[in-house]
């Protein structure tokens, strides 16, 4: 008489053969741990294992140390400084298994973000990073992805990179925000100064384009400055560009800055500015909370670098095959609004 037990039990592994396309033998050495097969072999019954239910503890797929890496503009906004707080308090709830470089890279020294980016001393499986959109970057990264290596973006994405996943906020949405609530918030016709931290990095290119789109279908009256200023964050080449502004014909009505320098804004529109300028910019800074309550800046787009950084991890670790899959992983953050009514008094630096 045939064990019943056991009949189910080889139909399981046949069923995980198949789908995971190798020897029913193969199964059986990857899930009772005698195997020596490959980790791409492992990762395939494993991952087979795990869309079939099959109501087991599962092996790991990868043994030994799994190398990853942060790479970051060496920035002092306060987003940056926000974003690395919270990376490092999720690595550190990570496995011991993994093992995190984090990679710190000059904002102008484009050969060394590549450097960063391409093969290292170890090998590495995965890569989290936030960089220009930029021939050289992209090319790096592609290779990455050519030598198996996992690419996760934050805060912008680079384009024409094969497989890579994108874990920040949709740009272009939060820049035609800005667009919209512009246009509802200037009672006067005028001008729309745009300033943006770099032509280079596409999430900036992407709230600007979204602006401009917006203001040019619904709010005609409102017209925008035909090139983009690039003020790579500096205060001083904010509050020039704004002041410069002001002092054209033509009365400048509203402001919206997609990167950093807000205290260059804030002392040229105090120095200068004859009538109120609707200002719109990103990240719920210390200083922002303060010119929002002053009334001088009038809204606030925050894409949340806390969660984003989880999100960022949780999808390098799922990819890895270390931790369950996010469900979030492939859709874009959420950002938030904040004006003076709701700004609340939390730091924004902990």
């Amino acid at each position: 008489m045939v064990n019943p037990n056991r009949r189910k039990k080889t139909a399981r592994f046949e069923e995980i053969a198949a789908l995971a396309g190798v020897s029913v033998s193969t199964v059986d050495r990857v899930l009772n741990e005698r195997d020596t097969a490959s980790v791409k072999t492992r990762e395939k019954v494993v991952q087979a294992a795990r869309q079939l239910g099959v109501p087991r503890v599962l092996p790991e797929t990868r043994h030994g140390l799994i190398h990853i890496d942060i790479v970051l503009p060496d920035s002092s906004t306060p987003f940056f400084q926000r974003l690395n707080l919270a990376l490092q308090r999720g690595v550190a709830m990570l496995d011991k298994r993994l093992v995190v470089h984090r990679l710190w890279t000059p904002e102008q020294d484009e050969a060394a973000l590549v450097r960063s980016i391409g093969p290292r001393r170890y090998r590495r499986q995965a890569l989290i990073v936030a960089a220009p959109d930029t021939p050289a970057v992209r090319g790096a990264l592609q290779q990455a992805r050519e030598r198996g290596e996992h690419v996760t973006m934050v805060v912008t994405r680079v384009d024409q990179v094969p497989q890579a996943d994108y874990v920040g906020i949709d740009n272009h949405a939060a820049g035609r925000t800005a667009g919209y609530l512009l246009g509802r918030l200037c009672h006067r016709e005028g001008r729309v100064l745009i300033l943006s931290s770099r032509r280079d990095y596409l999430g900036h290119i992407e709230r600007s384009r979204g602006c401009r789109e917006v203001l040019a279908e619904q709010f005609p009256a409102l017209n925008c400055n035909l090139d983009v200023t690039e003020t790579h964050d500096d205060a001083d080449k904010c509050y020039w560009a704004v002041q410069q502004a002001l002092q054209e014909n033509g009365a400048l009505v509203g402001l919206y800055n997609t990167g950093a320098g807000s205290p260059g804004i804030m002392a040229a529109l105090g120095r200068f500015a004859q009538d109120k300028v609707c200002w719109v910019t990103h990240e719920i800074s210390d200083d922002h909370r303060q010119y929002l309550a002053q009334g001088m800046l009038d809204l606030v787009i925050d894409q949340d670098p806390d969660t984003q950084a989880i999100r960022a991890l949780q999808n390098v670790v799922a990819a890895l095959g270390t931790a369950p899959a996010a469900s979030l992983a492939q859709q874009p953050g959420e950002f938030r609004l904040y004006f003076a009514e709701n700004m609340g008094q939390q730091p924004y630096l902990e």
